[in-house]
């Protein structure tokens, strides 16, 4: 069983670029923290609700929270699924401090909830 200390990091740069390049980015924070501002073009399933096995084995995950804690927990079970995972460290807190662009559910700039 992985545990979320054994995932590959990313940093939100590399997570941005990894998505530019087909990697899916995977949001696990519960909805009225998905609302206040998201990732444009990421995919939202809160932790509680994740089934990694309706996950596509060939496409890598860049999961997603607010600090990287809970994004880690769901990182580690699509890592035993045989997926191939990363967590972005520092999650969306990390996300906004690097300048990197989010929008709420109206399309504006965003915020971390």
């Amino acid at each position: 069983m992985t545990t979320p200390d054994q995932i590959p990091q990313t940093d939100p740069v590399d997570a941005r670029e990894l998505a530019a390049g087909g990697a899916l980015l995977l949001d696990v924070r519960e909805p009225a923290e998905w609302s206040a501002g998201h990732i444009e073009g990421a995919v939202h399933t809160p932790l509680g609700e994740l089934d990694p096995m309706t996950f596509d084995q060939d496409r890598m995950v860049v999961a997603v929270c607010r600090s990287g804690n809970r994004s880690g927990k769901a990182a580690a079970a699509l890592a035993d699924a045989g997926i191939d995972v990363r967590n972005l460290a520092g999650g969306m807190k990390a996300w906004s401090e690097a300048g990197l662009p989010f929008v709420d559910d109206d399309g504006e700039p965003g915020t971390v909830a």
